[in-house]
């Protein structure tokens, strides 16, 4: 009878160091599999692999797509990739975006939840927003074990704090005490025919979305309901979905996105609509005190006045949104630092 053996790990800021101290914990007889999803940027290098095969006693591979899964092994997702756990099996595929990330915790969970069901333990580490929090539920409702790292001790507090606001989850724990746990749970049967269930088919059109079936794209029975709100990605429309107390959205591709999240995202856009705004009035503003110039050589002293009160006003409105870039640049910049591990 197998134990709790598909262990599923998500982190994003200060994961790195929280990964690196939880499989330095574990055994190298410890009788699962590991999955570990850390954000990082789609076109980085990770050196994770390495790091977590030099810490700890279990070896860690970026694995290839279709590879075996085998007890006693680390996969890591590449950069760029989502990984995905199927019965028997991983997957790696250049899915959309979830949350803004690939890979992206939430996929992998649920992936995990579909096909192992009781089996699966998932662990939520240090990471801004909330990435996660929904795939975990969906472990919960599969019948897993659910964890997150005590938020007092993450070097950021957001991921493992939205998970344990949001999902009944088994265990706010250290580091030290979530190895323990996973140990023991390894080595804890799970009662056969204990699966996904009908789970399954409710996470049906998430791992549909994330696999890019056409049958989805093209298809008009979209779970949820249309928001009223665009996909900060493709601009596309997105529909909302509830679960529980947890509000989701999805757009037609499948870009997905928590509240909080969208939100981020939303900020974004918004601030690179501002760069582009202030662009374009600091060259409307040149190409008018050009034409003033212009006109004063000629001796049009009308349209010479005309030209320099639109490079007055075009001026104004460009000193405006940068007065809004320069309040809000160095907290955007300080958030989109802090909200993606750039190693690793």
């Amino acid at each position: 009878m197998p134990g709790h053996d598909i262990v599923v790990v998500g982190a994003s800021a200060g994961g790195v160091e929280a990964l690196s101290e939880l499989f330095s914990r574990l055994p190298g007889d410890v009788a699962a599999s590991f999955f570990v999803v850390l954000h990082v940027p789609d076109r980085g290098t990770s050196v994770l692999p390495g790091i977590l095969s030099r810490r700890g006693a279990l070896p860690a591979v970026h694995p290839r797509d279709g590879a075996r899964i085998e007890p006693g092994r680390v996969y890591v997702a590449p950069p760029g990739f989502h990984l995905l756990v199927k019965r028997g099996a991983v997957r790696l595929v250049r899915g959309p975006r979830e949350n803004g990330a690939r890979p992206a915790v939430d996929p992998l969970f649920r992936t995990a939840a579909a096909a192992y069901g009781r089996r699966v333990v998932a662990v939520v580490l240090s990471g801004t927003l909330d990435d996660g929090t929904a795939g975990l539920q969906a472990v919960k409702a599969a019948g897993g074990t659910a964890l997150a790292q005590d938020p007092d001790e993450a070097m950021y507090a957001g991921m493992p704090r939205s998970a344990a606001e949001h999902v009944a989850v088994d265990g706010v724990l250290p580091l030290a005490e979530i190895a323990m746990t996973l140990v023991r749970l390894a080595n804890t049967p799970v009662e056969e025919g204990q699966g996904g269930g009908d789970v399954s088919d409710e996470l049906k059109p998430d791992i549909d979305a994330v696999e890019m079936d056409p049958r989805l794209v093209h298809g008009d029975d979209h779970p949820g309901h249309p928001s009223g709100y665009t996909c900060p990605e493709c601009h596309g429309a997105l529909w909302e979905m509830h679960e529980g107390e947890l509000v989701r959205y999805r757009c037609r591709v499948g870009h997905a996105y928590s509240v909080e999240t969208l939100l981020s995202e939303q900020s974004t856009a918004m601030e690179a609509a501002l760069w582009t705004a202030l662009r374009a009035l600091e060259e409307r503003a040149l190409l008018s005190r050009g034409m003033a110039e212009r006109m004063d050589r000629r001796g049009h002293d009308r349209l010479a006045a005309r030209y320099r009160g639109e490079e007055y006003e075009t001026q104004e409105r460009a000193e405006l949104i940068r007065r809004v870039l320069l309040a809000g640049g160095a907290a955007g910049a300080e958030e989109q630092g802090a909200g993606r591990s750039t190693y690793g």
